[in-house]
């Protein structure tokens, strides 16, 4: 357990797990940007005021951006960088691609004059060979922006499919998913994001050998897992620690961040994350 005095927090004579100052590369939490919840600057303003010191990013889901008024997408992205924060897509270059490489582009030159820091790579919808994937990759790269690929073992995955038509769909090798893992960073990728859909998310029953081959497989500190439900993130901490890097709704920040510290928790995780500070000098 270790004080907060890298934090500014009330109550901080109560021990902490210890969690490190912003910017963090690992225990990162990604917060949704409008998307299932329509909010603009001033409720991000305060979502920040009250716990921006835990927020390492923010994720424009499905397109969302592209509905929004460009100066306001730019306010929010501003919002982010004056709080520590930076500014991610969400898997919308599928959309992008059907329209072929000027758009792709264009989409790039944009999302980096409004304020895009990170570009999701993401393929959940469509059939892109890893060969594919890598050039996308290395254009991102090549654009100024960090690129953060989206993978997953369900095909067909996005925010908006429901249970039955996944299990339509077949599911995707995971010892795939780890090669295209492994291949995307070596183009340059900053971070894999792993889709929920197939693991904990639309399944009968969780598919936990999936999570742990891909932490083998892969490395923590180089993949994010989509837990945007309090179970989920809740079971990654218990079996990985608070610095398991996470993507969740903005509405559930101080609930996980109550896990992350150890200050909260359920039956099965109350009083047990334990994470030292480094030693001083």
């Amino acid at each position: 357990m270790a004080d907060m005095t890298a934090h500014d927090v009330s109550f901080n004579f109560v021990p902490r797990a210890w969690r490190p100052a912003k910017p963090r590369t690992f225990g990162i939490t990604e917060v949704r940007a409008p998307y299932y919840a329509t909010f603009g600057t001033r409720h991000l303003m305060d979502v920040f005021e009250a716990a921006g010191q835990w927020i390492d990013g923010i994720k424009w889901a499905g397109g969302s951006f592209s509905l929004m008024p460009r100066q306001q997408v730019k306010a929010m992205n501003d919002v982010a960088h004056a709080n520590g924060a930076y500014v991610s897509s969400g898997g919308w270059i599928e959309t992008v691609l059907r329209y072929g490489d000027a758009a792709v582009d264009q989409y790039l030159a944009e999302a980096k004059d409004v304020g895009f820091d990170v570009i999701e790579v993401s393929t959940g919808f469509i059939m892109v060979p890893t060969s594919g994937l890598e050039r996308l990759v290395k254009r991102v790269v090549a654009a100024g922006l960090k690129a953060k690929p989206e993978l997953g073992i369900q095909i067909g995955s996005g925010g908006d499919s429901g249970e039955a038509e996944l299990a339509a769909e077949a599911k995707k090798d995971i010892g795939d998913l780890i090669d295209r893992g492994k291949r995307a960073l070596d183009a340059g990728a900053s971070i894999i994001m792993i889709e929920s859909e197939g693991i904990t998310e639309n399944v009968v029953q969780w598919n936990t050998a999936a999570a742990a081959a891909i932490i083998n497989g892969l490395g923590i500190e180089n993949v994010m897992f989509e837990a945007a439900d309090g179970p989920v993130f809740e079971w990654y901490i218990k079996n990985y620690g608070n610095e398991v890097n996470l993507f969740v709704d903005h509405s559930q920040i101080l609930q996980l961040e109550a896990l992350r510290q150890n200050i909260w928790g359920n039956k099965s995780t109350w009083g047990r994350v334990i994470n030292p500070a480094p030693a001083r000098g």
